[in-house]
């Protein structure tokens, strides 16, 4: 993952407090173990372990993360062929902190990566979210799991560290 660091703080209105959200492009502080437990318990967790998690930001070729404090409350990563394609993923924010404009700041960092490709990505329930930002409905998109998901042996919890 290479580029430059960026660091951008916001204040936000949340409840009857005001939140400081830092926005950065790299994974220095990051507590894999909470992060973990948090997509766990937003029900965002795809079964990776903590060391998967990790790897996965690691191996991707830019990455935005928000902070309140030094709690990771929201990220995003994207993969890119460098020429003509990227794939947006792990886009998250902790249901506590949603609809605050926070995935939007997330998005335009990880689009701002990427001048002149097409950009894909997958989403179960927020259409609505990505059209907002110029994302258009493909009619079809197909996946395949080369053998078993994870690499992950029969009778595996989804959960492991």
């Amino acid at each position: 993952m290479g580029g430059a660091r960026a660091q951008v703080e916001a204040v936000r209105q949340r409840g009857d407090r005001l939140m400081t959200v830092t926005y950065r492009s790299d994974l220095d502080g990051v507590d894999w173990e909470a992060l973990k437990q948090d997509l766990i318990a937003d029900d965002f967790h795809n079964g990776r372990t903590t060391a998967q998690v990790r790897t996965s930001f690691e191996n991707s070729g830019a990455v935005a993360m928000g902070f309140e404090g030094d709690r990771c409350i929201a990220n995003g990563r994207l993969l890119s062929d460098g020429v003509g394609n990227a794939y947006v993923i792990d886009v998250w924010t902790k249901s506590a902190y949603r609809r605050q404009g926070i995935a939007r700041t997330i998005m335009h960092m990880l689009i701002s990566t990427v001048p002149g490709q097409h950009i894909y990505l997958q989403t179960d329930d927020a259409s609505g979210f990505y059209e907002k930002l110029g994302f258009v409905e493909q009619p079809k998109g197909m996946m395949f799991i080369a053998g078993r998901y994870l690499n992950r042996r029969a009778g595996t919890t989804s959960t492991g560290a």
